[in-house]
């Protein structure tokens, strides 16, 4: 695989010719929805298939997959433009196989119920788990309902492992410190509420819990670790998994409601795995920056494994970007999230230069708009492939996408080029 960055002059075709790809595979990988028109500064990936195959009258994919040593999951990976559906139709070109991978990760996706279906079909070949956001609870300890029955058998479908994500947020879509701590301090609630949900997860066919408190009182720091041991003490002898998510925090005495709850060394003792919420540098309300600079991202990691052995760590990536209006004014400003492929859509649609920050190895680009100038970062292809080789070469267990609504072609064709993904039967 090469990530060719766009230069001036350059067109889709002369790319194709340099690297010696056919025009329309180029196209279809990429997934360009208009493929003439370029900006400098763009990541177009080239995949560099190892085995290829024409369809023929008659042929089924699991046909293609038997006579040619792989399997249907294999195809649908290879081939995105299928969609996770077993459509095909004579004279249609199809990847059998890609050269050899770095390595093997488990990947998890982030998903809410009203993820449009076909995104979520295209994409759950490439995951291991799906984590559906999200449950909550109320003082009882009682779950509150949430429709995932669609989600959890679709994963099942694909060979994903989809895990129930508990978290403390309110009605008013915000995380609650005051909800953990009243539920650390209720013995009955916190039985109550583990019981609830082993049953739940049984009974709604999830293969494990996602637990995500954000903003705990510093004070609960031990009280948290001890719930998540208590989740995992009830839930392991069923073979489930636990998972925890953590705020990126790069030293054990980090100052902050956002991290000093969150021990690193207690809840990797606690959970089976931890992901590092390892985004959100760049945020609605901050100055304009990279979501996931890379720079700040290693600090994170190499903490991390300081003190949580690397198999049990999944780092997270963004699915997403910023779109700020300037002169940034603090505590005024909000900036607009913007999709990866709308990203680069404005990009173009606007004549903006896409800039690469090698740094935070992040793209980004300015433009104008209304008399006002605009600051976009995001990801693309080459910040995608810095955070996998962030994640290979500390060894970690996989990488987590915060989150899969938006499908972004690049992501899941870097990863399937560089990976193999972790899959259950």
């Amino acid at each position: 695989m090469v990530i060719h960055t766009v230069q001036p002059g350059d067109s889709l075709y002369r790319i194709a010719q340099m690297h010696g790809v056919p025009l329309p595979f180029l196209i279809q990988q990429n997934e360009l929805r208009e493929p003439y028109r370029l900006t400098p500064g763009q990541a177009i990936v080239i995949p560099q298939p190892t085995q290829t195959y024409t369809v023929k009258r008659g042929d089924t994919l699991g046909d293609i997959a038997a006579r040619n040593g792989t399997t249907v999951l294999a195809l649908w990976q290879n081939n995105p433009q299928l969609g996770g559906t077993d459509r095909i139709y004579p004279g249609q070109s199809l990847v059998l196989s890609y050269g050899p991978k770095l390595g093997t990760f488990a990947v998890n996706g982030y998903a809410y119920p009203n993820i449009d279906v076909r995104v979520l079909r295209k994409t759950l070949p490439y995951l291991t788990y799906l984590s559906i956001f999200s449950y909550g609870f109320d003082s009882m300890g009682r779950l509150l309902p949430q429709n995932a029955d669609l989600l959890t058998r679709m994963a099942r479908q694909y060979g994903v492992r989809p895990l129930l994500v508990l978290t403390t947020l309110g009605e008013d879509g915000q995380f609650s410190g005051e909800r953990a701590h009243r539920l650390f301090q209720d013995t009955a609630s916190r039985s109550a509420l583990v019981e609830n949900l082993a049953q739940t997860l049984a009974a709604q066919g999830f293969a494990g819990v996602d637990i995500d408190f954000e903003f705990v009182p510093p004070e609960d720091a031990a009280a948290y670790a001890a719930f998540v041991r208590d989740v995992r003490a009830r839930l392991e002898p069923a073979g489930y998994t636990v998972l925890v998510a953590l705020a990126p925090k790069t030293s054990a005495g980090q100052r902050g409601l956002l991290y000093e709850a969150h021990d690193y060394r207690a809840m990797s003792a606690a959970a089976d795995y931890v992901l590092l919420m390892t985004y959100e540098w760049g945020y609605a309300l901050s100055e304009p920056m990279a979501v996931a600079p890379l720079d700040k991202v290693a600090q994170v990691v190499r903490y991390a494994t300081s003190v949580i052995p690397s198999e049990k760590i999944f780092l997270g990536i963004p699915n997403y970007g910023y779109d700020w209006t300037l002169p940034f004014i603090r505590g005024q400003s909000r900036a607009r999230t913007i999709g990866n492929v709308q990203a680069v859509e404005q990009a173009i649609q606007v004549g903006a230069p896409i800039q690469y920050d090698e740094t935070a190895q992040s793209p980004h680009y300015n433009y104008w708009r209304d008399r006002a100038e605009h600051e976009v970062w995001f990801e693309d292809a080459r910040s995608i492939r810095a955070k996998l080789a962030l994640a290979g070469e500390y060894r970690l267990h996989g990488v987590s996408v915060w989150n899969i609504m938006r499908w972004f072609p690049q992501l899941w064709l870097v990863l399937n080029n560089l990976y193999a993904i972790e899959k259950y039967a």
